[in-house]
C-alpha cells in the first residue's frame, strides 16, 4: 500500500515533512504567513477579519515581556513562537485536542522542536520559561475570550483564570487583515533575532 504524503509545500518553495520535520525546511516567512491566516476560535470572533494566531503570539510575546522584562531575548523569541507549529497543523480548540489525543501533542512536540532549533533555541524549553510563556498564553486567552470572542467574564474567570490587577493590559483586541499582522510579526521576530 502506498504510504500517504506527509509534507507540504511552502510558499518559500520548502518541502516541510509534517512526520519527520528538519530545522532547514523552515522559514519564518513560512511561518509568519501560514499563522495570520489561521483563525483562533475557530473563527468565531467579532470583527471584519478572524483573530490570527499570529496576532495572539505578538500579543503572547508582548505580555511576557511586560510580566519578565529581565529575560533575555531569546526567550522572548520563544513566546512569539509559542504556537508556530499550528502554521502547518493549524489551531485546535482544546476541546478538540483532547478528543484526537497523544498524537497531536506528538506532532505539535516534533515541529515545535524543529522550529527551535532553526532559529537558535534549545528544542525544548526550560519548565520555568515555558511556565511564564503559558501564562502570558492564558492571559492573552482571557482578553480574546472577553473582547472578541463572546465569553462573559466570569466563564473567562472560569476557563483562564482572572489576570493578575497589577498588569497593564490591551484596552481593546481588534483582529486585522492578514498581511498587516503578518509584517507586524515578522518585524518583532527580527528585532529579538541575534
Amino acid at each position: 500500500m502506498k504510504q500517504p504524503r506527509a509534507w507540504q509545500r511552502m510558499l518559500s518553495g520548502r518541502r516541510l515533512d509534517l512526520l519527520d520535520p528538519t530545522p532547514m525546511d523552515i522559514e519564518i516567512d513560512d511561518i509568519a504567513h501560514g499563522l495570520s491566516f489561521v483563525a483562533r476560535w475557530n473563527g468565531q470572533t467579532f470583527g471584519e477579519f478572524p483573530y490570527s494566531v499570529a496576532e495572539h503570539s505578538v500579543l503572547v510575546e508582548r505580555l511576557f515581556t511586560a510580566m519578565n522584562p529581565s529575560q533575555p531575548a531569546k526567550w522572548q523569541l520563544a513566546a512569539l513562537l509559542h504556537d508556530a507549529p499550528e502554521y502547518v497543523i493549524g489551531d485546535m480548540i482544546s476541546p478538540v485536542k483532547a478528543a484526537v489525543g497523544p498524537g497531536y501533542a506528538e506532532l505539535d512536540d516534533r515541529l515545535t522542536a524543529a522550529i527551535h532549533i532553526r532559529f537558535g533555541l534549545p528544542a525544548t524549553i526550560p519548565a520555568q520559561i515555558k511556565k511564564q510563556i503559558k501564562k502570558a498564553d492564558k492571559i492573552s486567552a482571557w482578553l480574546e475570550a472577553t473582547q472578541i470572542a463572546g465569553f462573559s467574564i466570569e466563564e473567562s474567570n472560569k476557563f483562564f483564570g482572572a489576570p493578575a490587577t497589577d498588569l497593564r493590559l490591551p484596552t481593546t483586541l481588534k483582529p486585522r487583515p492578514p498581511m498587516e499582522v503578518k509584517a507586524d510579526f515578522i518585524a518583532r521576530f527580527n528585532e529579538l533575532m541575534p
